[in-house]
């Protein structure tokens, strides 16, 4: 890391001091982010036993709600966990915390459920009989420049993401202990955060977002067999086929990636984030051509569904 550059991760955010006072969502009520509490017996807190969602608020819009929606509500069917509220109420609850808290524009909330009290501190599920417990915490977040500028330094580490039959990287769980560990060897490597492989040794995603190269003109990312298939992810390879640059979902190697022109990651948080290096070897020449466009293409799809 040179004099000029930074540490950060792909989730650094402005500092907002609003956020000192915001009010937060817990099972119904909205209050003051000092008096939201759960339980120490959460399943939540205790076990990792929940699912959540990231989602972005433009101009008094959900963006892309539908597929988050069906992420999150299929994740909770896939463990067995009942949400306690339609899709429709559940958008009411999210609007009535953004009204509470007059947010409308560049707005991120972590939408998270787990399965409730537990009466016992042990870890069969049919412990919980008090819940679910529902939480949206939503801050006026927008990405730092450096995030853009600067680029997001990767180390490869040895955590890989697993199987689908051990956790399925699909599912956007609270146990996020996999990816922790990666980040925590990234770090240890002097990098920004981690690149992980996938079981066969192939690249798949990073601890926080999905993954991206750019080879001649083209853009690659993995299958999607094991990592979080996002809807930015998503709307990135949509993009592609809709603007005739060619995108192909496939197994590729670190060799592919070092001599990749460009890399670049996506979230709902930082949209498209540019890669500045892996592994200590520069990508590319630091230009980013086809990643500034996709973000032009991204922003304008933002503006076109949400009027932002």
């Amino acid at each position: 890391m040179t004099a000029n550059e930074t540490s950060h991760t792909t989730h650094d955010a402005e500092q907002d001091a609003r956020n000192l006072d915001i009010k937060i969502y817990v099972n119904g009520g909205i209050v003051h982010r000092d008096d939201a509490k759960v339980s120490v017996y959460d399943s939540g807190f205790m076990l990792g036993d929940g699912m959540w969602e990231g989602l972005r608020l433009y101009n008094g819009t959900w963006a892309f709600l539908d597929e988050h929606m069906d992420r999150f509500y299929n994740s909770c069917k896939t463990v067995s966990l009942d949400v306690g509220l339609t899709k429709a109420e559940m958008l009411d609850a999210l609007n009535r915390t953004a009204a509470a808290n007059g947010m409308t524009n560049d707005v991120h909330c972590r939408l998270m459920l787990t399965r409730g009290i537990k009466d016992k501190p042990f870890q069969h599920p049919s412990l919980s009989r008090s819940g679910p417990t529902l939480v949206m915490i939503l801050e006026h977040s927008k990405p730092v420049d450096s995030l853009s500028s600067q680029g997001i330094r990767l180390a490869t580490v040895p955590q890989v993401r697993g199987l689908p039959m051990s956790q399925d990287a699909k599912l956007n769980s609270h146990s996020k202990l996999n990816c922790i560990i990666a980040c925590l060897q990234a770090e240890a490597a002097g990098a920004d955060e981690a690149l992980m492989l996938d079981p066969h040794g192939f690249v798949n995603t990073t601890n926080a977002c999905n993954f991206f190269i750019v080879r001649r003109g083209e853009v690659w990312t993995s299958t999607g067999d094991y990592c979080m298939n996002g809807v930015t992810r998503q709307k990135v390879i949509d993009l592609c086929r809709a603007n005739d640059i060619p995108v192909f979902e496939k197994n590729y190697s670190l060799y592919e990636a070092y001599g990749a022109n460009e890399a670049f990651l996506t979230g709902t948080f930082g949209a498209q984030t540019p890669v500045a290096s892996i592994d200590g070897k520069p990508i590319g020449d630091g230009s980013h051509p086809i990643t500034r466009k996709l973000r032009a293409l991204y922003k304008e799809l933002i503006e076109q569904t949400t009027g932002a």
